[in-house]
């Protein structure tokens, strides 16, 4: 009976085993540069025993297994062949186009749904550049912008053998492709299309990142014909050199400076480009074009070029103005939205009086849209979107879900849906990351500026008091950003680590920090504490921390309410004058709640007090020289 039982198994192995192997299902049918991260290579099947002994139920348990794990290869295998290439949580599929340092493929998100474009970074060629530090940087920067007309990125994921950059999917194609399909496009669509490229110029311009590769190419277009700005970040930190052999071979856009050999890479550089991608739309030809390219650069350092008759003469003077050869007089971005050609019905949300963008608002249908995809509680979605962590799965599902529902043909929706309502986001109940306290000294004016207190029926009211306008004050102490809260403490980590700075956190927004003086030996101590001022900034305020004075006016070390020190003033805080039209705010002064005065103290104590506030401030100085960086 066993000898039955073993030569059944035995032929039963066999016949898979032939069926695996006339399949085709090889480890190296697989292009190793296309792997999943998530399907992992497949292991050779194990050689067949020459012992016929007996098996027992424990071989028995191994060879189910072992088949187990052989359809779960042949599985994967079948799925890599029928292009579902997984990375992270998205599905790639066909191939977009091919980029300076690999493919973009569209994307799917396995559980929302949406569509994605995935570039893919290979890491050899970025080392052969020495450009992998930056690039790094360039990337954090990137996730921030939140703009109408710029590509967004939503989350990088790295291999050992690529980054892959996972970007907002338009499906119009690209600008170019559209000029040489449909010729010159009419002068409103033009000047419509150019509106907002260059509120997108604009915007990274004032982020301090230029782009130095702005062509048609490099435009897209979504369904309803809006321009999209990609490919931000990534040329300007290549040399003059790289950009000419990574912009397709093609000097066409380059700006006179750029092609002489200039090592020049100024926001003029972006203003000649966008200049000529006005004159490709308005004319359906480039101003300087030649397959001799000597011939080319003459042209292009000659800045003579043809206005055809069909011009109108304002947009002509535009021409000539951003096409100067000198970049000391090419017209600006500010030269630009005053010309009478741009501002015709200029869109106001491009350039909005306030161009911070906060996204410190949670969409409800958002959240619950993710909980019921990953099935989640709320708690754990509103965590990680606070969390600080650029590749959570929670906080990039919410990011994709937003911006898919984001209607571009009414794109001044776009400002109103990303920014905060004006007034008192206290009452109406905004959502503040937990640790960040609102300013003490920020809040009285917002909160007299709330929505309930502009009730029209507090004007027949005229026995109510009138709320008290206190005006924003001039000046505060701190470093200021309007950065969202974790991307502010990510930077602050960062300088931390590189300053060798030790650090214990009372929460995600407060910590206490220190270090040792190299010269004296002495340890300095200081809290970092994240304020919300108002519902567009926030304030990373300093605060002295000193065990041995805390202890000869009364205090203990490790006070769960350290008290501020250190301030040009010793102990007093200053009074800080708002207006003349408003009174003057006393804030509280330290000394009034110690039950001891510095005054009458031991020399010593005060030789300790200022050194000490010495040591502070070389510490704030050299935390903040590291953060402006």
């Amino acid at each position: 009976m066993d000898c039955t039982i073993f030569a059944w198994g035995w032929m039963l192995v066999s016949s898979i085993s032939i069926r695996l192997s006339s399949s085709g299902f090889k480890s190296s049918a697989i292009p190793r540069g296309e792997r999943s991260q998530n399907c992992p290579r497949p292991s050779v099947l194990p050689h067949r025993q020459q012992t016929r002994s007996t098996p027992t139920a424990a071989h028995r348990a191994s060879e189910r297994a072992q088949l187990s794990v052989t359809e779960k290869m042949a599985e994967r295998q079948q799925q890599k062949h029928e292009g579902r290439v997984k990375i992270g949580h998205y599905i790639l599929g066909d191939t977009l186009g091919v980029g300076t340092f690999g493919k973009v493929k569209i994307g799917q998100h396995q559980l929302t749904g949406h569509k994605v474009a995935v570039k893919i970074l290979n890491r050899q060629k970025i080392r052969s550049l020495d450009v992998v530090g930056k690039i790094k940087r360039e990337i954090q920067n990137l996730k921030l912008f939140r703009h109408p007309h710029i590509i967004k990125l939503y989350q990088v994921i790295s291999t050992p053998t690529d980054f892959f950059m996972v970007m907002e999917y338009v499906s119009g194609g690209e600008l170019f492709d559209y000029i040489c399909k449909n010729g010159r496009v009419e002068d409103s669509e033009a000047c419509r299309l150019f509106q907002q490229i260059i509120s997108a110029v604009d915007y990274c311009h004032r982020h301090m990142v230029v782009h130095r590769d702005l062509k048609p190419e490099n435009v897209l277009l979504d369904a309803n014909k809006n321009a999209k700005i990609a490919d931000f970040g990534l040329s300007n930190m290549m040399s003059d050199g790289e950009f000419l052999r990574t912009s397709c071979g093609s000097p066409n856009y380059a700006a006179p400076e750029v092609i002489s050999g200039r090592l020049y890479a100024g926001p003029e550089v972006d203003i000649w480009s966008c200049g000529v991608i006005l004159y490709a739309l308005l004319c359906g030809t480039l101003p300087f074009d030649d397959e001799h390219v000597p011939t080319l650069f003459k042209k292009i350092r000659g800045g003579v070029f043809y206005i055809p008759e069909h011009l109108n003469r304002s947009v002509a003077s535009l021409l000539m103005l951003m096409l100067q050869v000198d970049p000391l007089k090419r017209a600006t971005i500010k030269d630009i939205r005053e010309h009478e050609w741009f501002k015709k019905d200029l869109p106001g949300y491009l350039f909005p009086e306030d161009p911070s963008y906060d996204a410190t608002v949670l969409d409800e249908e958002a959240v619950r849209e993710v909980c019921e995809k990953f099935e989640c509680t709320e708690s754990e979605v509103v965590s990680s979107l606070y969390s600080g962590d650029p590749q959570d799965q929670l906080a990039v599902a919410y990011h994709l879900i937003i911006d898919n529902r984001r209607i571009m043909t009414q794109a001044s929706e776009f400002y109103l849906a990303s920014s905060p309502p004006q007034g008192s986001f206290i009452e109406e109940g905004m959502l503040l990351p937990p640790g960040v306290k609102p300013h003490p000294e920020r809040m009285p004016p917002l909160l007299a500026d709330s929505p309930k207190s502009r009730c029209p029926l507090d004007a027949l009211n005229t026995t109510r008091p009138k709320p008290l306008a206190v005006k924003k004050a001039k000046w505060h102490l701190g470093i200021r950003s309007q950065s969202r809260p974790y991307d502010i403490m990510a930077e602050v980590y960062r300088a931390m680590k590189q300053l060798s700075f030790d650090w214990k956190v009372v929460n995600p927004y407060h910590l206490r920090v220190r270090r040792k003086n190299p010269v004296t030996g002495n340890l300095v101590k200081m809290s970092l504490q994240l304020y919300q001022v108002d519902n567009r900034s926030y304030l990373l305020d300093f605060k002295s921390i000193d065990d041995d004075i805390m202890e000869a006016v009364g205090f203990k070390s490790g006070s769960s309410t350290p008290q501020r020190s250190g301030s040009t003033a010793g102990f007093h805080r200053p009074r800080l004058s708002i207006d003349s039209a408003s009174p003057a705010i006393d804030l509280p002064q330290l000394s009034s709640s110690l039950p001891g005065s510095l005054s009458g103290s031991s020399p010593l104590l005060a030789a300790r007090q200022g050194s000490h506030t010495m040591d502070f401030f070389e510490m704030c100085a050299s935390l903040i020289t590291t953060l402006a960086r």
